[in-house]
């Protein structure tokens, strides 16, 4: 089958997807091939930059010094001082709360370990173990970066989905956003382009196009 653009692609998804009462995600499923994804290292875990951002809110939360907090209150959602931390790590059930609710974390470096000894349960199998940040730096445009960002994931699995955006976004948009990942994902395979069997976009519950 011959490649399509993708902003044809994003149109016929979005024509052939009724209006729903609430505001849909649109994906994208790719299928991966000849990569054995039993081996760790050809596994896809990344978190890719849109141009067009997300469509909607990325909710951030940053674990970090009282200095730290102070610096991130202004762009993230969260931000939560040692202290309060350590409250976290004694009620399993907000923790896990927390973890659902949020898209992305960051915690200054030297909290990693406690972090990942504690609550690493919570966090690792959501795959949202936070990105560590140098201790007394910034994080402003880390979380500014994250706010327009999607988690690719594959974990062993030869189909992976990823948000490229929202229904009420332009279809240009969302089509500039699944080129942009499509390049990262390429960028990352192995022998790049060759490891992607298809790709299809879709709306949260609408039927899926194929892109490739």
């Amino acid at each position: 089958m011959a490649d399509r653009s993708s902003i044809d692609v994003v149109t016929e998804s979005l024509q052939k997807s009724k209006e729903r009462a609430f505001p849909e995600t649109v994906e994208v499923a790719i299928n991966i091939k000849d990569l054995d994804l039993s081996i760790p290292k050809n596994r896809l875990e990344d978190e890719v930059p849109l141009p067009n951002g997300r469509g909607r809110n990325v909710r951030i939360a940053l674990f970090g010094t009282p200095e730290m907090c102070q610096k991130a209150k202004a762009t993230a959602d969260i931000v939560m001082a040692p202290a309060q931390l350590d409250e976290l790590m004694k009620d399993k059930k907000a923790a896990k709360k927390l973890v659902d609710e949020v898209d992305f974390f960051l915690a200054e470096a030297p909290l990693m370990p406690t972090i990942g000894k504690r609550l690493g349960v919570v966090l690792g199998p959501r795959g949202k173990m936070p990105r560590p940040v140098p201790p007394g730096g910034d994080p402003t445009n880390i979380i500014n970066a994250m706010k327009r960002s999607v988690r690719v994931r594959t974990k062993g699995n030869r189909t992976f989905h990823a948000p490229v955006g929202t229904r009420a976004m332009p279809p240009d948009q969302i089509a500039a956003n699944i080129d942009a990942l499509l390049a990262r994902i390429m960028g990352k395979l192995e022998r790049g382009r060759n490891n992607i069997e298809s790709v299809y976009v879709k709306t949260s519950m609408g039927p899926a196009i194929r892109l490739w």
